[in-house]
């Protein structure tokens, strides 16, 4: 397995909130608490990540 690069949302600020991290391949997308990393990780798929994506989006603007 090749190594995961992570990054944080553009919206997160730097005074340590709440966040999400993600690593995206391929196939998966990889989700993880930016804060405790050790936890582990969680994948979905790009198709479920995307309409993920598309809910959250709505959502903000609702």
């Amino acid at each position: 397995m090749t190594e995961l690069h992570w990054f944080k949302s553009s919206y997160s600020g730097t005074e340590g909130g709440q966040c999400l991290e993600v690593a995206a391949t391929p196939v998966t997308v990889h989700v993880r608490d930016s804060k405790n990393p050790a936890f582990g990780n969680f994948g979905v798929s790009r198709a479920s990540w995307g309409e993920f994506l598309t809910y959250a989006s709505a959502s903000r603007r609702a």
